[in-house]
């Protein structure tokens, strides 16, 4: 399961091309489903640039899982993997958005990634429970992939400074994909454009 994680982890940013391509495909955007989904995709957007602002650039590794520190600031203080809880979010939305093969095609894609994000998640923890000592505590009072309500909160980890600008820098090509995406739908949903 190793070699499966690595793999996954690798090759994470080019896993949703195959549901990009089937959504555009078979879209039946609508005035209801493009205000619903944006809002679900933009609120994932808003986390993962919320978490690349504490956590800095490291996250857009794609060699091999690493870091410089345990990130538990942030929306690391309420989810062990807020970047991924933002993807979801922004994969359902924009598939929401996109109303294509409804609603078969969003429930694929959400077992899909949760699939994936289990096997990459493991790799990372693995990394972090051999790297950081208070990795354990972290692990045991942040749940991974569903947020809790209170921040946790340990002020003896030193922390990466929140960065706005390097945040939105790291997550360039992310927002540049979420816009453009978008907006092949609205032109899709104005000029009444179906391909299939």
């Amino acid at each position: 399961m190793e070699k499966l994680s690595k793999l996954l982890f690798k090759y994470r940013s080019y896993t949703p091309i195959p549901f990009v391509i089937i959504m555009l495909l078979f879209q039946r955007v609508s005035g209801i489903s493009l205000a619903t989904g944006f809002l679900i995709a933009l609120a994932g957007e808003l986390i993962r640039l919320w978490a690349v602002s504490h956590a800095g650039s490291e996250t857009r590794t794609t060699g091999k899982v690493g870091g410089s520190f345990l990130v538990i600031s942030g929306p690391y203080s309420y989810i062990r993997n807020p970047l991924y809880f933002g993807n979801i979010l922004i994969y359902f939305g924009i598939g929401i958005i996109s109303m294509s093969l409804f609603p078969y095609l969003q429930i694929i894609a959400i077992l899909f990634f949760l699939f994936q994000y289990y096997y990459i998640i493991l790799e990372e923890e693995r990394y972090l429970a051999a790297t950081f000592d208070n990795y354990n505590l972290y692990f045991k009072e942040v749940p991974r992939i569903f947020p809790r309500l209170t921040p946790f909160k340990n002020p003896g980890i030193v922390q990466p400074e929140y960065d706005i600008k390097k945040g939105l820098k790291s997550e360039k090509r992310t927002l540049q994909a979420f816009f453009i995406i978008i907006l092949i739908l609205i032109l899709f949903w104005i000029f009444e454009i179906k391909l299939v």
